[in-house]
């Protein structure tokens, strides 16, 4: 039911409610006025970012920096203008900057919590090559590789100088190398 006091509310979904009092409030530093305007926008930026990076955690970033330069330049915001345009502007200039820094400082990959033990991994015709080694390279290659001792531990446990080590690992390699491309 509409009665004349309904009709002089100010609709807060209405952008002429929102230019009375909360852009002046936002543009002279009210942090109430901000946080009622991310909270407003941000969905609705949060997916221009998105439309425009395709990734939710770089839309997240975009939206996050363009919010906080909105804020920075509140003062410069023309209250007789809508808010609307201004915002969505700002956000895709940070989507563009979070592209470049994305794209100049590619993220690592997440890697799993346990990994397979070396041997499950190890096809079979590896396992075969190594098999083909001479038995001092071979042994200095299962201790390498398949159980993950350093060539200082490998010295240690077989009596040889680092040295010796060294030079069966680099032997062992070339020598699988040729296996394996024979096959």
């Amino acid at each position: 039911m509409n009665t004349s006091l309904d009709s002089t509310r100010p609709d807060p979904n209405r952008s002429s409610y929102c230019r009375r009092g909360m852009l002046e409030r936002f543009r002279a530093g009210d942090e109430a006025a901000f946080a009622e305007i991310g909270a407003r926008y941000r969905p609705a930026l949060f997916r221009t970012a998105l439309t425009l990076l395709g990734d939710t955690h770089l839309a997240d970033e975009a939206v996050q920096d363009a919010l906080l330069r909105a804020w920075r330049n509140a003062a410069t915001f023309d209250t007789s203008r809508e808010i609307t345009p201004w915002l969505y502007q700002i956000v895709r200039r940070c989507a563009f900057s979070v592209h470049r820094r994305a794209s100049r400082h590619p993220t690592t990959t997440e890697l799993p919590d346990t990994f397979p033990t070396p041997t499950t991994d190890i096809s079979d015709s590896v396992r075969h090559a190594v098999q083909n080694l001479e038995p001092d390279h071979r042994r200095v290659v299962e201790l390498m590789y398949f159980e993950g001792l350093t060539q200082q531990e490998v010295a240690e446990q077989l009596r040889i100088p680092i040295g010796t080590v060294k030079s069966r690992a680099s032997r062992a390699h070339n020598r699988l190398g040729e296996l394996l491309t024979k096959q």
